[in-house]
């Protein structure tokens, strides 16, 4: 398959560098000699300096003839012109765009993307990716990532084993013997920095995350399997009136109404906008660092917190004092990758990533296309 990807920053170039290690033709547009230099340097890809709308820039990285093209430069304007040039130039099959500005995305408009417009085929917004990445988190708790699968029949967990799991040490041929009525598959542990494809003679180690396969029907058992009892938030608290706290708060009012969640917003115009957009949900305005407000928020009687500011600092340090206060399981949003090692260290339960929840679902639709298409 053909590719080209518009834009060389961190999600670019991960998913210029998933497509090439499957032997998929890739050109990677940037105007920053930079960051095409470093791809040229460490991918097996073509590189091109140059703006990734301008028709001329994609007639050579070769648009008559690709199959798809995804656009994550930095500009939504970028984004969506070049994928207007690929589709009405070169006809390109596919085109995917990464949309920041919710008021591109607002219902009011919801048919700007479409191929009378604007023929643009997937529209990812990270912001509401967090959202629904949290969502799911949140569904099946003691979960570090929870993805569905074919139709949600099945979904792929992810849980760290601690201390006390019964299952480490354990050979994973021996998982059949134990639980035979349980269709559960591990396809995959993370050990320290290292990635490991398991054999049945392998074994699960205290602080290794574990990623299985398993029948939708079977997720509590499975938990249990891990150690892992505890059943769906009824409290949730959020840390952060943003678009992702306020997304994650519309799709629990819709979806799960019986939790009972409120917000924490520091500023107070953004604060009232959001009373406004929201049915049942609390929202206080105050700092999330504030004892007070946090024990006016009840948070050692909640059973989540989420943090979503928009700083990492923030969001570290808020997640720490509800923990302390009582709060027992903290799902904390982290941009920046250099404090992703220092996390789990620290006692927070979930990090939750952009860029890698961004390429995880770019690349979900890719996969998708792929198997359907070709």
């Amino acid at each position: 398959m053909k590719v080209i990807v518009c834009g060389a920053g961190q999600v670019g170039f991960h998913i210029a560098r998933h497509l090439s290690l499957e032997n998929n033709d890739v050109t990677v547009v940037d105007q920053s000699p930079k960051l095409i230099q470093q791809i040229n340097d460490s991918l097996d890809v073509n590189g091109i300096v140059g703006e990734a709308s301008h028709p001329t820039v994609l007639d050579l990285a070769g648009a008559d003839d690709a199959d798809m093209l995804i656009a994550v430069t930095y500009a939504d304007e970028v984004n969506m012109v070049a994928c207007q040039v690929g589709h009405s130039i070169f006809e390109i099959p596919t085109k995917i765009a990464r949309v920041r500005q919710q008021s591109y995305l607002d219902p009011m408009w919801s048919n700007l993307f479409s191929p009378d417009h604007m023929p643009i085929d997937h529209i990812i917004s990270p912001e509401i990716e967090v959202a629904r990445a949290v969502t799911r988190r949140l569904q099946v708790p003691g979960a570090i990532e929870m993805i569905p699968l074919a139709n949600d029949k099945v979904k792929l967990l992810g849980v760290r084993c601690g201390d006390g799991c019964p299952l480490v040490n354990t050979p994973l041929r021996q998982l059949t013997q134990l639980f035979p009525d349980l269709n559960i598959v591990i396809v995959g542990l993370m050990r320290g920095d290292q990635a490991i494809v398991p054999s049945s003679d392998d074994q699960m180690l205290p602080g290794d995350e574990v990623y299985f396969v398993v029948d939708s029907e079977q997720i509590g058992r499975a938990m249990s399997s891990f150690g892992y009892e505890d059943t769906e938030a009824r409290r949730l608290l959020i840390f952060g009136g943003g678009n992702i706290g306020l997304f994650l708060a519309q799709e629990i009012e819709r979806e799960h109404d019986w939790v009972q969640t409120k917000i924490i917003e520091q500023n107070p115009e953004r604060a009232k906008n959001i009373v406004g957009k929201l049915g049942e949900t609390m929202v206080l305005n105050g700092n999330v660092l504030d004892h007070e407000l946090l024990e006016e928020a009840s948070v050692s009687g909640t059973e989540t917190v989420v943090a979503v500011t928009n700083d990492d600092e923030t969001n570290i340090l808020a997640s720490l004092l509800a923990k302390r206060y009582g709060c027992q399981r903290v799902i904390t949003l982290v941009n920046k990758s250099t404090y992703e090692t220092l996390i789990n260290s620290l006692g927070i339960d979930v990090i939750v990533s952009p860029r890698n929840i961004t390429v995880s679902t770019i690349l979900h639709h890719i996969y998708l296309l792929t198997y359907w298409k070709w």
